[in-house]
């Protein structure tokens, strides 16, 4: 057979680099999607953000009275400190507003077009391991000279709790000829008391040790676990328990006990104490009732603005083939497809809170008794887009609502049947298990049989191991935990 060659005409579906990003978009998160803008910022110049500021005037006198102004007016606003003629009363009226009388700044944000202040932008600051150790230095006695060795021991302490630096390193900083080793060494161990156990050590051997000398005399096996560690450290990390049971004169029973309570101890106190960064979710869009319909609004913060440089893209020329004006070109075409996608997954993400707020309008006015069952092929149908598009919008987006911050998959649930032919949510029926289980009587709880019945005696169909499941979903005990005799 000789080979030929053949016209053949035919249909296929290419993604596009355009049409990747766009879907790729479209399933990010907030935080991914700031991250993705603040990339494209820095690697595209054609890009900027619509900052809305005023430039100063570039002519000499005027700029400098301008920016003179500026700074008054920023001086004035940051809040200074009272001159002769703002006066502080000695004692307020007990009804006065603290914000009558002093001008608190209040950060506020937009919601919905209107402002609102911003509680999140006043986030407390969290306790670090040298906070707290600073704490319990203010709670001790100790003299000045002690004082200062002892807050420059608590700032050698890294998160983990033990103590960075040497004894000689220490008396070299604190640069004081009459402080000695002896000194540092005597603050140290009152350091090494201080909550948690363990802290200030200079080795996991001597952290270890200061747990154990702080348990009470007469735990078990204390004493010899104590010399375990002391004396034979070494073979504890190699594991050599036949040396370590006749070296301890402990049997193979014993010394599992004296391992075991070496084990129950913390080789990182510090870890106890360090603090847990709170993670806030970020809403994307806001739900808000107005008059007698509810209001779907894109969170700003969420979506900046964005907008192709002007300066830049007024530098191209159609006829120029340079590699600079070719760079330009494709920063310029790059820049206006990635607000393209911007927009297109604004626009969805939008219209697909919208739908759902208007499908599930009773859960706002009422609760979640009212939860109307609901899946992605339902937002799907109802605006013409693929069931996989509403799966990518609703994955890691979060909706602020009068009842709080919910995710969008919090409003898709199963169904149930019921007897008049509708449908129920399975949210509806999980929040109706609740309110029977808080309504019953303690000493006669409702068993998952009876709430059963009483469900289906209103209409709704559900087994018995169904309503088990919700039951164990909530974290409700079962009917005999939760007897009460009194």
């Amino acid at each position: 057979m000789k080979p030929s060659i053949q016209l053949r005409l035919g249909q296929h579906l290419t993604m596009t680099p355009q049409l990747q990003q766009a879907i790729r978009l479209l399933q990010l998160s907030t935080l991914e999607l700031s991250q993705e803008i603040q990339q494209a910022l820095e690697s595209n110049l054609m890009l900027e953000l619509e900052e809305g500021q005023e430039q100063l005037p570039v002519n000499g006198e005027e700029s400098l009275e301008a920016l003179e102004a500026g700074q008054e007016n920023a001086a004035s606003q940051e809040g200074e400190i009272p001159t002769e003629n703002e006066t502080i009363p000695d004692e307020l009226p007990v009804d006065a507003n603290w914000e009558d009388q002093y001008d608190i700044p209040i950060v506020r944000t937009q919601v919905g077009g209107e402002e609102q202040p911003d509680f999140l932008a006043r986030e407390s600051r969290d306790e670090t391991l040298q906070d707290y150790l600073h704490w319990q230095l203010n709670l001790t006695p100790f003299s000045d000279e002690d004082r200062e060795i002892a807050a420059t021991i608590i700032d050698a302490v890294n998160p983990d709790g033990y103590l960075e630096l040497s004894v000689e390193e220490i008396v070299a900083s604190l640069d004081d000829e009459e402080i000695g080793e002896e000194e540092v060494l005597t603050v140290l161990h009152r350091i090494q008391r201080f909550d948690p156990p363990g802290v200030a050590a200079r080795s996991p051997q001597e952290c270890l040790m200061l747990q154990l000398e702080q348990l009470a005399p007469d735990t078990p096996l204390r004493d010899k676990a104590l010399e375990l560690l002391r004396d034979h450290f070494e073979l504890l990390a190699g594991g050599n328990k036949t040396k370590l049971c006749r070296n301890l004169k402990l049997d193979d029973a014993q010394l599992e006990e004296v391992l075991a309570l070496v084990r129950s101890l913390n080789p990182r106190p510090g870890a106890s104490i360090s603090p847990s960064q709170n993670g806030y979710v970020q809403p994307d869009v806001f739900v808000q009732k107005k008059g007698n319909r509810w209001v779907v609004s894109l969170n700003p913060e969420c979506t900046p603005k964005l907008r192709v440089n002007p300066v830049y893209a007024a530098l191209i020329r159609r006829a120029d083939n340079s590699s600079d004006n070719l760079t330009l070109k494709d920063h310029l075409q790059e820049a206006r497809w990635f607000l393209k996608s911007l927009q297109s997954r604004n626009e969805t993400l939008l219209r697909v809170a919208t739908k759902i707020v208007e499908i599930q309008q009773e859960f706002f006015e009422r609760g979640e008794e009212a939860m109307k069952p609901l899946i992605l092929k339902d937002i799907a149908e109802a605006l013409d887009l693929h069931e996989s598009t509403i799966s990518r919008v609703t994955s890691n987006k979060y909706m602020h609502t009068p009842r709080g911050v919910l995710e969008f998959k919090y409003f898709f649930s199963s169904h149930l049947s019921t007897s008049s032919g509708t449908d129920a949510s399975a949210t509806a029926i999980r929040a109706r298990i609740k309110k029977l289980i808080l309504a019953e009587d303690p000493r006669k709880p409702l068993s998952d049989n009876k709430i059963a019945t009483l469900l289906s005696q209103e209409g709704i169909k559900v087994a018995r191991r169904t309503v088990a499941k919700y039951r164990e979903a909530m974290a409700i005990p079962p009917s005999n935990e939760r007897k009460r005799l009194v």
